[in-house]
């Protein structure tokens, strides 16, 4: 089997880094968006998204001919989906794009294809959902054509080198289509590539994520049972993993992006009767933004015409990537609670929340403020020096959501400074 050409449908996050890295390791990739301000972007080296490296990747991607930008896709040997599967209202799985990804691969789908699903997306969905579709072709999955789940397995600021770094799961509808995948995920990556069946792999990428939603909604119920029993939870998770088999995750204003906030909600859709567990962690993360705003008015009191400036917008610390953030649901809590929020995020100073002030700078945003409470910790938040914060603003109360600060410099520069889950220091 060679694939030499190869068409990637969605340039986002993952499907951008994909069909950039396998351009500059050889292959002829047709990058694929139904959004024209992409297409139009990418043709002019714009790059929409931040992730270090991407833009020098991209770029040189296109300069050597071997990635180019399409609005439908085109004949190919693979196809790669990688269209976003994010929820609906009622917290169940949109699989509109990846329906719509597969019904246009179908119509230039040809005989010794690979077609690959890198979308995350509920158990069966590529042998009961995607299968069928391409099958409309008049072929034959695992026996016409290679069809095979590939779930993404990245961490957003560290994307281009765990794409190749990391083990690589292929589920095939059968054996030979793993091995299709195998052959053409080996033109770059370096680590492990193991073969299994198509449900397994998408199983596999969901328990990752639902692992990690559950042992953060662990670390928030601690943090709130510290608050309750005035207890440090910061100190007592610290002295809790000093046992060689404990690892408490961090507490905080909740749990966000595109994956672990998202792909727990498949299993309780899938099997509501037996995902409880799963069921009950979502919920506890679900409500951890408004825990944050009820601390906030216990500590603060009223907050109804106060200026708030909240630091920090994404759901995970120096990226841009806003995609169910809990910042921003707190955000729109504390709007609704009647406070005047002026948000920051370095990243991203063009999102805007409606009825809330977006700033372009740390100093516009503390200016006049009442209360800072910061959501997320970028780098340049943890840098703050409060000595130097004292003397621009008026503010004197201040909220860690994050742990990002030290409370006794704080303190000791005139802040009445609280922390999340510090029930010992209230």
């Amino acid at each position: 089997m060679s694939y030499e050409t190869l068409c990637v449908l969605g340039l986002g996050y993952i499907g951008l880094p994909t069909a950039s890295t396998f351009a500059t390791h050889g292959k002829k990739v047709i990058g694929v968006d139904i959004n024209p301000s992409i297409v139009e972007g990418l043709k002019n080296g714009k790059v929409h998204l931040f992730e270090p490296g991407l833009r020098t990747l991209v770029q040189a991607a296109i300069r050597s001919g071997n990635l180019i930008i399409k609005e439908k896709p085109q004949k190919a040997d693979a196809f790669i989906i990688a269209v976003p599967t994010p929820f609906k209202e009622e917290k169940k799985a949109d699989l509109s794009y990846v329906i719509s990804a597969a019904e246009a691969v179908a119509q230039v789908l040809e005989k010794n294809n690979l077609v690959i699903l890198e979308s995350t997306s509920p158990p069966r969905t590529t042998i009961d959902i995607v299968a069928p579709i391409l099958e409309k072709s008049g072929l034959i999955s695992g026996k016409d054509f290679y069809l095979t789940y590939s779930p993404e397995r990245v961490l957003p600021g560290q994307i281009l080198r765990e794409l190749i770094e990391n083990t690589r799961i292929i589920g095939g509808v059968d054996l030979d289509s793993a091995q299709a995948g195998k052959e053409l995920y080996g033109t770059f990556v370096r680590g492990d590539i193991i073969l299994t069946d198509a449900t397994t792999a998408e199983m596999v990428k969901l328990m990752e994520n639902t692992y990690r939603d559950i042992n953060i909604a662990a670390a928030n119920e601690f943090a709130r049972l510290a608050d309750r029993f005035q207890v440090d939870i910061w100190e007592a998770i610290e002295l809790a993993n000093r046992h060689p088999r404990v690892n408490i995750l961090n507490p905080g204003p909740g749990v966000g992006g595109h994956c672990i906030s998202v792909d727990p909600w498949f299993f309780v859709e899938a099997a509501p009767d037996l995902a409880r567990l799963i069921h009950t962690a979502r919920l506890v993360n679900d409500s951890q933004p408004q825990f944050v705003c009820d601390f906030l008015q216990r500590m603060a009191g009223d907050i109804s015409g106060k200026k708030i400036a909240a630091l920090g917008l994404a759901y995970k610390p120096d990226v841009d990537d806003l995609r169910e953030s809990p910042a921003v649901e707190t955000v729109k809590l504390l709007r609704d609670a009647g406070a005047q929020v002026h948000i920051f995020d370095p990243f991203d100073t063009d999102f805007t929340i409606e009825n809330t002030h977006t700033s372009q700078s740390l100093d516009e945003a503390i200016t006049g403020t009442d209360i800072l409470i910061l959501l997320v910790g970028h780098e340049q938040f943890k840098k703050i020096d409060p000595v130097d914060l004292a003397n621009k603003t008026s503010v004197r109360i201040v909220l860690d959501t994050v742990n990002g600060w030290d409370g006794t410099a704080w303190k000791a520069a005139g802040f009445s400074y609280f922390r999340l889950g510090d029930g010992k220091r209230r």
